[in-house]
């Protein structure tokens, strides 16, 4: 996928200027940036919820169709059971529901939810609907992943928790991804690449991540040392 010369303005607020990025076919670039840094508007751009000004968002052919967006909040149907609200993303793409029951489970399991599969959201944690909307987004036959800080309000533990998960159903089918979080730590230890995003014309910081995502410990000095680079440009910003 490829932004190339995008603008984007709402009024006088502009938050992209001729911008240009490049995010690598069925990998997951990481995207940080303060509040109305513009993150969400290149998600929303991305997913062709809103159209750029000028300039054009230009798609592989993998990464047209469909798209799967997970969010900060679970969104899930609370008079809907845990099954019924994953099998409800395959209703439009799969006229079997021998066949939708069969990837429902499938994902449920990659989860571990699917001994849970008969209970409501409101009987779930917060981190087990989560893990809901990671199946449903999974499950759902996308060509593009959106995740719009799907792990910010979670306790750091099980916020690792369900990026293992996350990463668990990736690795089985990669799609290109953008990640937007707020949090640096997170954005190194899920991306192939990650950029800090807050001047209008271009990147602040792009930088890819050679160490295999298994290797990622928090006391690697390279990490590290792109840890600290994406907080300068933060701060900086």
């Amino acid at each position: 996928m490829r932004f190339e010369e995008v603008s984007k303005a709402y009024g006088e607020t502009v938050v992209f200027d001729r911008f240009s990025l490049a995010v690598k076919e069925r990998t997951i670039l990481s995207v940080v940036g303060p509040s109305g840094g513009g993150k969400t508007t290149l998600l929303h751009l991305a997913s062709g919820l809103i159209e750029a000004d000028s300039g054009q968002v230009v798609k592989e052919e993998s990464e047209r169709g469909a798209v799967s967006y997970l969010f900060q909040e679970p969104r899930l149907i609370p008079t809907s059971t845990v099954f019924a609200n994953v099998e409800l993303a395959l209703r439009s793409s799969e006229a079997c529901a021998k066949v939708r029951a069969q990837i429902v489970e499938h994902y449920l399991t990659m989860v571990g939810l699917w001994e849970d599969r008969f209970l409501y959201p409101a009987q779930l944690s917060g981190g087990m609907r989560q893990r809901v909307a990671i199946a449903r987004s999974f499950a759902h036959p996308s060509s593009l992943m959106l995740l719009d800080e799907p792990f910010q309000s979670l306790d750091i533990k099980l916020r690792y928790s369900l990026m293992d998960a996350f990463l668990k159903l990736w690795r089985e089918r990669a799609k290109t991804t953008l990640f937007v979080t707020h949090d640096p730590k997170e954005a190194i230890a899920l991306g192939d690449a990650v950029c800090c995003l807050s001047d209008p014309t271009k990147p602040l910081l792009y930088q890819t991540i050679d160490t295999p995502r298994e290797e990622r410990g928090i006391d690697d000095g390279r990490l590290l040392a792109l840890e600290a680079q994406l907080i300068k440009a933060l701060l900086g910003s």
